[in-house]
């Protein structure tokens, strides 16, 4: 199974909307196939794996080590269940159920009847991890949502003037668009592509895909020349505004108006919006007041944090414009998942609680 999660990885920058997901057929103590989910409308990962049995082989009797329960419905391939069942392999492993309403546990359930031997739970934790955004997408409608900061070590992520390139070293940017590649979108605020004028693109590593930017814009201030409007961005404001929508929308950008009962975009149903796209990760990249609107609406899933050996003292910037509390009490509590040097700067990953 662990082998078949390292498979699965080599999908963590192709396979959306569809799950990252590793096969390996095993007989007699060999293993005799194996095979990744690659990309949306491509062979699943337990198809690949049997057509890597080699020649003259069989994957009669064999057993099915798999990160994701085998599909039992027709989506854009056949069921992968019936596929195992035809093989006539003796056991499959599962190491997670499938979340998809459209399988959950139906597949299990099948292979179950045709007589094969089924059992799910192994390195599911790994198997979940892999797959956090979709799992996200198809129990909650929402993407999981990442944000990203660069800080000093005292809390601070641009100096008082907007200056903030660059905070953190070469190492910590590389792994950023690390990150950046295996999201299915970028999120902004209108301001960050006024001052800054990001492409959001991934260049330091290389990517098949590009994460679509997507923009926070309550008022459609979002300049005609930004160079993110290369990237087809989607664009969610608070206003219908026919004729800033159509210049947007001749450079490339689909404007969505979903205001809330302030005037401000609704950024709850934003992400279900961006769930029913089809959208399993989303990494935020925005200033202090987008940040802090997420993490006040509770929408923040995890928070990854780069943090540089160097201090740029209380008149700096800090990373949410939240309001001063009076009681430790209610302070927003965090379980820090990961902690690693990258370079010369630290990477923290932290769970709201």
């Amino acid at each position: 199974m662990s082998r078949a999660l390292q498979l699965a990885a080599r999908g963590l920058y192709t396979t959306t909307p569809n799950p990252r997901v590793g096969c390996v057929l095993a007989k007699d103590g060999v293993v005799i196939g194996e095979g990744w989910h690659e990309s949306a409308g491509e062979p699943h990962a337990e198809i690949n794996a049997l057509a890597k049995v080699g020649a003259g082989g069989t994957a009669q009797g064999a057993t099915v080590y798999v990160t994701l329960e085998p599909c039992s419905h027709h989506g854009r391939t056949p069921p992968c269940a019936d596929a195992l069942i035809t093989a006539g392999v003796a056991r499959v492993v599962a190491a997670l159920a499938d979340p998809n309403p459209l399988v959950a546990g139906q597949g299990l359930a099948r292979l179950a009847a045709a007589g094969i031997a089924v059992a799910s739970g192994l390195l599911e934790t790994e198997a979940h991890e892999l797959n956090i955004g979709f799992v996200s997408r198809m129990t909650r409608g929402r993407p999981w949502l990442r944000l990203k900061v660069a800080m000093s070590l005292d809390g601070r992520t641009a100096l008082n003037n907007g200056v903030s390139q660059w905070i953190t070293g070469p190492d910590a940017r590389t792994d950023a668009h690390a990150w950046r590649a295996r999201s299915c979108a970028v999120l902004t605020g209108s301001g960050t592509v006024r001052d800054d004028d990001p492409r959001f693109t991934v260049r330091e590593i290389d990517t098949p895909r590009q994460p679509r930017p997507v923009v926070v814009d309550s008022r459609l201030e979002t300049p005609l020349t930004a160079k993110l409007l290369a990237g087809g961005p989607l664009i969610f404001a608070a206003r219908h505004d026919a004729e800033k929508i159509n210049a947007l929308a001749t450079r490339g950008a689909e404007v969505i108006a979903l205001p809330n009962s302030a005037g401000k975009v609704d950024l709850a149903a934003m992400l279900l919006e961006l769930g029913r796209r089809g959208f399993n990760e989303v990494l935020v990249e925005a200033g202090a007041r987008l940040n802090a609107s997420l993490l006040r609406e509770g929408l923040v899933d995890e928070l990854l944090i780069y943090q540089a050996p160097v201090l740029l003292g209380d008149k700096a910037r800090g990373m949410a414009d939240l309001p001063e509390l009076v009681e430790l009490s209610a302070a927003r509590r965090l379980t820090i998942t990961d902690r690693r040097m990258v370079g010369v700067d630290q990477r923290i990953l932290a769970r709201l609680i």
